[in-house]
């Protein structure tokens, strides 16, 4: 009976939910053969340390030191370097022709062991690392030690969580440009839509909703480059720096660098070891993903509420009260933005964690997956639900352009067809000013002013000033490159698509 088959009144800890590990290649002595496997037959803790002590660790140190339950999404990533390793080993001389078949057959049947769920890691296994050779050594006996040769924890799971990093970014990234693309196709419905532009969250001038929905996907445009940029830094292999100071067996890291898909191997194995910069970056793009989900959830669910009424959610993404039935909550945008604080937490606490490691591996470094693991997560629950969100939103266009001009939102229009008089703008400024004040204290917008008023607020303002005070004007003027003129808003979609296209294109590389 292996140590993943338990009988019902075996005195061995109960596994994680393991299943039996399925037939062993032939031809490889069993795993009674050798001390370690012995050790796993009979269902005691198996370690990778312990030569040296004269007994194992006290229950409570290994309660601490176990982190199989949140590194064990490590185990795909582990198995592949592991076939690199071999390989190496192999041509090193190491491994013979018939020792590297077995040990590659019995890791592709650990793999497929792992992914359908037959293999699981047990309480007593310390991490992924413990549990998998656990599994070889199962399969292969005193064969399955010897993958050991040239290589250490610290080495293996820097090298894992940046090939688990370097997949998963891509999958941000990819649903990160799925958002973009639902919000450039509201906004190619909306070019010519007018909407109240607003700072402060005063209204300030009009602008296209087009022109404010590209604002957001700029944002994400320059996160999903952030993911591009740091996958270059990120393409490092650590396997061949051992635990700190490389090997004296003749390995080739730069050969399993590029099997593993990485640009380069490492260029000092210190460094190598204990280099966490990588993560950290990442916990960074994830937060700073996470502010500008936030911003536009703050947005949808200001355009929910009654006081504003620019949008209407899809009941597909909304949600109800248990107690109040007229109401219609917008849960995924408050979720978005409720997460944000959770990726920024990842990322202050990592750094805290960082800042006073001497060199090179400390346990201390542990710590770097569950916040980096969390952050997927979060990233990969949230972003599909806004990019469903906005798609099925509807936009109440008459609510938008009704809205526009409001808070005298075209005062900025008057002050400018001033200076175009060759009025200084310090003078516009200030006569359009008073004719904003004038309108506050006798209730009227400024189109309502008569010529007579106009003359009396400011000599400056004549007649003429009234052929500004039209919100399609107001857009129309704002032509500048960049601006929010319809055109202007064209051409920003016409530049994001191919963007987009590039970003998809990474994403499934």
């Amino acid at each position: 009976m292996t140590s993943t088959e338990h009988s019902e009144d075996a005195a061995v800890p109960k596994p994680f939910g393991e299943k039996p590990s399925g037939e062993k290649p032939s031809g490889v002595e069993p795993a009674g053969g050798t001390l370690a496997g012995r050790a796993a037959a009979a269902g005691a803790p198996m370690r990778l340390w312990g030569g040296r002590f004269a007994g194992g660790p006290a229950e409570a140190l290994a309660r601490l030191s176990v982190s199989v339950q949140f590194d064990w999404r490590l185990a795909p990533y582990d198995l592949l370097a592991s076939k690199s390793h071999a390989r190496v080993l192999h041509r090193a001389g190491l491994l013979d022709d018939a020792e590297l078949a077995a040990m590659l057959a019995a890791i592709d049947d650990l793999s497929d062991a792992v992914a359908q769920g037959r293999f699981r890691p047990t309480v007593e296994d310390e991490d992924v690392h413990t549990a998998l050779e656990r599994g070889l050594l199962e399969r292969l006996g005193a064969l399955g030690g010897k993958l050991r040769a040239g290589r250490s924890r610290n080495d293996q799971v820097a090298t894992d969580l940046r090939l688990y990093l370097r997949e998963h970014a891509r999958q941000v990234a990819a649903r990160l440009t799925e958002l973009s693309q639902a919000l450039v196709t509201v906004a190619s419905q909306h070019v010519e839509t007018p909407a109240p532009g607003m700072t402060h969250l005063q209204h300030a001038q009009p602008i296209s909703f087009g022109h404010q929905l590209l604002a957001h996907v700029q944002a994400f445009v320059r996160d999903t480059d952030r993911l591009r940029d740091w996958d270059r830094r990120a393409s490092v292999s650590a396997l061949g720096a051992g635990a700190l100071a490389g090997s004296s067996l003749p390995l080739d890291p730069q050969g399993v660098a590029a099997e593993l898909g990485f640009d380069r191997a490492f260029e000092n194995s210190l460094d190598a070891v204990s280099d966490r910069d990588f993560a950290a970056e990442f916990l960074f793009v994830a937060a700073l993903i996470g502010v500008h989900l936030s911003r536009i959830g703050e947005e949808i669910v200001l355009w929910t509420t009654r006081e504003f009424g620019w949008v209407e959610l899809d009941d597909a993404f909304a949600t109800g009260s248990s107690i109040m039935p007229q109401k219609k909550n917008p849960d995924v945008a408050e979720l978005a933005r409720g997460k944000s604080g959770r990726l920024i937490g990842g990322l202050t606490g990592f750094l805290a964690t960082l800042k006073g490691l001497p060199l090179a591996y400390d346990r201390d470094l542990q710590e770097d997956k569950e916040p980096v693991f969390d952050a997927v997560d979060t990233l990969l629950l949230v972003l599909p639900a806004l990019t469903g969100t906005v798609a099925t939103m509807r936009v109440r266009r008459e609510r938008l352009a009704a809205a526009a001009p409001d808070g005298f939102a075209l005062a900025t229009d008057v002050a400018e067809h001033l200076v175009r008089r060759g009025v200084p703008f310090r003078q516009a400024h200030e006569a359009v000013g008073q004719l904003v004040s004038w309108c506050v204290a006798h209730d009227v917008d400024l189109d309502e002013v008569s010529d007579d008023d106009l003359a009396v607020i400011n000599p400056l303002l004549t007649a003429d000033v009234r052929g500004v005070l039209s919100v399609q004007g107001a857009l129309q003027a704002r032509s500048a490159p960049g601006g929010t003129a319809p055109d202007r808003v064209r051409e920003q979609l016409a530049a994001l698509r191919p963007v987009l296209d590039r970003d998809r294109e990474w994403a499934v590389d």
